[in-house]
């Protein structure tokens, strides 16, 4: 008789410092949102990956990450490097894995790039990058334009990068708004993962400014496409610039 296969271990079950914090985190985030998880088969189950969501909600990171979670992988961020000196907070963000992005020169920053990636790869991690930076500033919620760290990181290691659309989180904490919305509990949360981009042609030139320009683009496209499946309506022809509508650029996960 043939010996079946054995599904491999997800990374989920391996003991880490992430098993306290899904205890606390998941039922939390459980209990403001239902979330509906689709395409899940895009999520590699193994392996690096770079994830680009969409981000207009403070809440948006616990949805992301209690979805991951749920699919088997630990959710990794990017994070400012000044929080990993933070007390308590910075011994949680390097415990878990989390990726320090310190604001340098762009030769020290493409180092940094690359032995982020190399780490990726070595270990099989993934790690979550808000491509737009920070909050959208579009006033109906929609990606704006997009910033370069997670093109950069996928393209550095040869790492799949993988568009996402999140909705509703809105309905738990609107943009900039200082509480939750306690009631109703459970308020629908719709994810959706899309496929990998491909960067196959762009792979060559990965320390490029142009490929890694057109790799952004791509990754933005995606992630609108995605999220006008999930609205049920077409986003504006032309992404939000703040620097066009005299707004200041600042968020924790520039790069």
């Amino acid at each position: 008789m043939t010996a079946s296969k054995k599904k491999p271990r997800s990374e989920r079950s391996k003991p880490s410092a992430f098993w306290p914090l899904a205890a606390v985190v998941v039922p939390l985030v459980s209990y403001f949102a239902k979330i509906e998880i689709r395409g899940r088969e895009n999520l590699p189950a193994q392996g690096a990956y770079v994830l680009g969501p969409n981000h207009y909600s403070e809440f948006d990171p616990l949805i992301v990450a209690v979805a991951v979670w749920r699919l088997g992988r630990q959710p990794r961020f990017m994070a400012k490097e000044s929080l990993f000196r933070v007390p308590v907070l910075g011994w949680a963000l390097r415990a878990t894995g989390m990726i320090p992005v310190a604001r340098s020169s762009s030769a020290s920053a493409a180092k940094e790039t690359l032995r982020h990636s190399e780490e990726l790869v070595e270990h099989g991690r993934g790690v979550i990058v808000y491509p737009e930076g920070t909050l959208t500033r579009d006033p109906d919620l929609w990606p704006m334009r997009g910033k370069s760290g997670a093109a950069r990181l996928a393209l550095a290691g040869e790492i799949e990068l993988i568009p996402m659309a999140q909705w509703g989180t809105q309905e738990i904490m609107g943009r900039y708004q200082k509480g939750l919305k306690l009631w109703p509990p459970r308020k629908p949360v719709q994810v959706l993962i899309g496929k990998p981009i491909d960067l196959s042609d762009l792979r060559a030139r990965a320390n490029e400014g142009a490929a890694i320009t057109e790799a952004t683009e791509r990754l933005m496209a995606a992630v609108t496409a995605l999220l006008e499946e999930l609205r049920g309506e077409k986003a504006p022809a032309e992404r939000w610039n703040p620097s066009a509508h005299g707004q200041k650029e600042t968020g924790r996960l520039e790069s």
